[in-house]
């Protein structure tokens, strides 16, 4: 298995001997995107511009829970009521329920 992780910061390279440990001992490749190459990873990078546009630009967080409510919400409209291109425009309890998921496996 190959896991394609964005570049390495500070925090994450503090933590990086276990990471390493952990991926020899599963068999796991780590693969590294490279700085400025956003194209590399182009799923987690629209779907991070996704929770931006639509979910951190447009509330104000009044505190943490606030926050946690407000993009636990969003993230329920994305997985189960938002229609997704992918998926013949359809939202993804449609698209389960539609018969066409087992297709696409």
């Amino acid at each position: 298995m190959v896991v394609l992780v964005r570049r390495r910061t500070k925090l994450i390279y503090d933590k990086a001997a276990d990471s390493d440990r952990w991926a020899y001992e599963n068999k796991v490749i780590l693969d590294f995107s490279r700085p400025g190459k956003p194209t590399e990873n182009a799923f987690i990078e629209s779907f991070n511009g996704s929770v931006r546009a639509e979910c951190l630009n447009e509330n104000w967080f009044l505190s943490l829970e606030d926050a946690r409510e407000k993009i636990e919400s969003w993230r329920c409209d994305y997985n189960e009521q938002r229609p997704h291109s992918c998926v013949g425009n359809l939202a993804p309890r449609e698209f389960t329920s539609s018969g066409q998921a087992t297709l696409a496996r």
